[in-house]
């Protein structure tokens, strides 16, 4: 069973919701906000006045965020009302340089399923824009480094001759990561059109926090990143406008926190050796 300190999960608009929350309380604060495309918590907006609210809400969380934290923004695309594709991130980026953070990794999440397009090629990637205040950030590397290709590899020649070339807990995930994102067939699959699958959350949280810091994630929806924070002892604070989603967010770290929630293990692969999906259903 997992015992953490803090867990709030609330029904209320993010900018009142951290409004009361202190300064530079935050390790990890790390989101998908709407992508503005008119899905069923969302109200589509111009695009202005889109970037106005990302503004807004960016600002706070730059208020809350720990001198040695990290920010994560996940995004997609926007379609115009015209059909053009917009790179959220690409439009985003100037309002977290305007706050005075300095950009870490631009990560590409990379998944296997999603809508097949017809007059373009489909869309199988989003991307995680990794910011922090200066240089002085927490970064742990060995939680969250994956099996190396070649683990009995040594060094064939110089001082080291005969020595593993790699380290042996395995190599740097790198900025490609490919995870499973959460369709019907997912074990974590709940109503939320657009839900974070957990183990993309928990390699952020393992490496940009550590046991005890606060996590915050401002537009919650079922709570994933919540979950995650959980899963590993980290303080978990979160926000939604939709109850329903707070009310399935809830009962979902209640089964992470007396370890009865089923997740996809981070970490797994993908394919068996037969090119089948593994079988995903696991319980913490």
């Amino acid at each position: 069973m997992k015992t953490i300190d803090t867990v709030l999960l609330e029904c209320e608009d993010n900018l009142a919701f951290m409004g009361r929350l202190p300064d530079a309380s935050m390790k990890l604060i790390v989101t998908s906000p709407p992508y503005n495309i008119g899905k069923q918590y969302e109200q589509r907006a111009t695009m202005s006045a889109y970037l106005q609210n990302q503004t807004d809400v960016i600002h706070e969380c730059v208020r809350l965020l720990h001198p040695n934290g990290s920010l994560c923004w996940q995004v997609g695309t926007h379609i115009a009302p015209d059909r053009e594709v917009i790179p959220l991130d690409l439009v985003l980026y100037p309002l977290f340089k305007a706050e005075g953070l300095r950009m870490k990794n631009r990560i590409v999440w990379h998944y296997g399923h999603g809508l097949h397009a017809s007059r373009r090629f489909s869309g199988r990637y989003e991307t995680i824009l990794w910011f922090t205040k200066g240089e002085d950030y927490t970064f742990n590397l060995d939680p969250v480094r994956v099996p190396s290709k070649y683990p009995g590899k040594r060094h064939y020649k110089g001082p080291r001759k005969g020595e593993l070339s790699g380290n042996p807990l395995g190599k740097n995930p790198s900025d490609i990561w490919e995870i499973p994102n959460v369709k019907h067939n997912h074990p974590e699959k709940t109503i939320h059109p657009c839900q974070f699958p957990v183990e993309l959350v928990e390699r952020l949280v393992l490496a940009l926090t550590n046991p005890g810091d606060a996590v915050l994630d401002p537009y919650a929806g079922v709570g994933s990143a919540l979950v995650a924070a959980v899963l590993h002892e980290r303080a978990a604070y979160g926000c939604d406008i939709e109850q329903m989603y707070i009310s399935i967010g809830r009962d979902r770290i209640t089964q992470a926190s007396s370890g009865t929630l089923k997740t996809r293990p981070m970490g797994r692969p993908i394919y068996n050796k037969d090119g089948k999906h593994f079988a995903d259903v696991s319980t913490t």
